[in-house]
């Protein structure tokens, strides 16, 4: 994963539900994240161009709880610390990549 992916916070239509949204590479990819009932914080799904919409339903798995407790900071604070949420999004993509396209990710270069 390139550390130049400059995540930003974004939304998404009523239609996309989830906590929190991140967008990267000046939105070619989106990702969507839930916060379960124990607060940690788990992949819901992942778009890129090209490829489309990569829903993991229930298979989403969670950062553990340190990660997740850094996670949902980073997204409640005004800006994002680019070196923290790097690694945080690089964390959750590596635990759930046998759930996502694995040729978009490595186009992406996400893993």
């Amino acid at each position: 994963m390139n550390e130049d992916f400059e995540f930003f916070k974004t939304s998404m239509p009523l239609t996309r539900k989830a906590d929190y949204y991140l967008g990267c590479l000046d939105g070619s990819i989106f990702i969507d994240f839930n916060r379960t009932i124990e607060n940690h914080i788990s992949l819901v799904r992942i778009s890129f161009d090209r490829y489309g919409c990569c829903n993991l339903d229930d298979k989403g798995l969670s950062l553990n709880k340190t990660d997740s407790e850094k996670f949902i900071k980073e997204m409640e604070s005004e800006h994002l610390n680019q070196k923290t949420i790097f690694k945080l999004v690089k964390e959750i993509i590596e635990i759930n990549k046998d759930h996502i396209w694995i040729d978009a990710i490595e186009e992406y270069k996400l893993i």
